[in-house]
């Protein structure tokens, strides 16, 4: 048997064919199938591994529907260091289904960024984000990275994008440039949370984030990051970042603000396209509730967060409803009728995300899918699982 080794390069070659609507649909359908409780999916809690120089997460998980059949084991290595500008070292087993043996090897360095951005995506689209003019995203790594690819390529009414980093470093920098780059028709700007953080009238974060629709943040921060108080009424905020009880980056105050009334009543009433007011999403009630540090030290309860799959239109089966899910990740280029208001006390949208085995699955899937129909891409290892004579 064969062994497929796909490169970074590799990937981003295949990726690159990727619209954000495809990937959208493809995390619509792995929230789905993980908000049904359905038996065809199985994503044991992740494993931790703490070194000296960083934490190694396991993550074993697989699909068993036909639509997005799958088996994977992703490895990522988080660096107690924010420097590293390649990213997060990771990769991904895909194991075959028939033999049980490894089929590829995918360099996930991009990917985790790539499906995390579809699913954040997918909330904005969900809340009924329609022509978002301003973006602020703290962070400049590649979570940030593809967070505002994604965005400022699926939304054309975007027209400011503020980076905040912890410095203004030479990663920062970069990814700025690259992002003039690409889209030359936004106005780009990068500031430093260590000379901006207080509370004044005059620090610009508080401008940027007063002005803004949307805002992402994709740190390891174990404090928040701004104040509730600089969030205006019906911003959608995408928090990314931490995945542990002792991190957060956004205070109590904000996620409280994010909670509606009643979620069953925003169920019942919910329909695909509708500009949502309030409401906290999540990709999953159980993994949220023991690692999001946001929610636990807002005592978050787990009738208080809506998982984003419950909003995805889908039939009976659990299948996504192509017209619905087609309708939802369409571009809009009607006015908000209630987007961003200029008080800063009211409802917003949260999506609070720690990342699920399952989008892993899917996306190293496809890849895999995408690269064994192109002969030319990747290296194959001949007789990998074969004893030499």
């Amino acid at each position: 048997m064969s062994l497929l080794v796909l490169s970074a390069a590799d990937v981003e070659r295949i990726v690159s064919a990727f619209a954000p609507s495809q990937l959208q649909s493809l995390m619509a359908r792995v929230f789905v199938l993980l908000s049904s409780q359905s038996t065809e999916v199985n994503t044991p809690h992740r494993i931790l591994i703490s070194t000296s120089n960083h934490t190694a997460l396991f993550m074993p998980s697989r699909i068993g529907c036909p639509s997005l059949l799958g088996t994977t084991v992703k490895v990522v290595s988080v660096p107690r260091s924010n420097e590293d500008a390649r990213g997060l070292p990771a990769s991904t087993l895909v194991l075959d289904e028939d033999t049980g043996a490894v089929k590829a090897i995918v360099n996930a360095r991009s990917l985790t960024a790539l499906r995390n951005a579809a699913g954040s995506l997918l909330s904005s689209n969900l809340v009924g984000l329609r022509t978002p003019k301003n973006i602020v995203a703290f962070g400049a790594g590649k979570q940030v990275e593809a967070h505002l690819d994604m965005h400022i390529r699926f939304f054309p009414s975007i027209k400011t994008c503020t980076i905040v980093n912890r410095s203004v470093n030479e990663r920062a920098q970069s990814l700025k440039a690259s992002l003039e780059l690409r889209f030359s028709e936004i106005s780009f700007f990068l500031l430093s949370s260590e000379i901006s953080s207080s509370e004044t009238t005059e620090s610009p974060i508080k401008v940027a984030l007063s002005a803004a629709d949307l805002v992402v943040c994709a740190t390891s921060a174990t404090s928040p990051l701004f104040p509730s108080s600089w969030i205006r009424s019906g911003t959608h905020i995408i928090l990314i970042g931490s995945y542990t009880p002792s991190m957060r980056e956004a205070d109590a105050e904000l996620i409280r603000r994010s909670i509606p009334t009643s979620t069953d009543q925003l169920r019942r009433s919910y329909r695909a396209g509708d500009r949502v007011a309030q409401v906290l999403l999540v990709d999953s009630r159980e993994a949220c509730a023991g690692e999001a540090g946001e929610l636990i030290d807002s005592d978050v309860k787990g009738d208080e967060v809506i998982e984003i799959g419950e909003l995805v239109p889908h039939d009976s089966s659990g299948e996504p409803e192509l017209g619905g899910l087609q309708h939802i990740t369409t571009v809009c280029h009607t006015d908000d009728s209630g987007a961003s208001q200029n008080d800063f006390v009211g409802p917003v949208t949260i999506f609070k995300s720690v990342g699920v085995g399952l989008q892993d699955v899917a996306i190293a899937c496809a890849v895999v899918e995408m690269a064994e129909k192109e002969a030319s891409i990747g290296t194959h290892i001949l007789n990998y699982d074969t004893k030499s004579l």
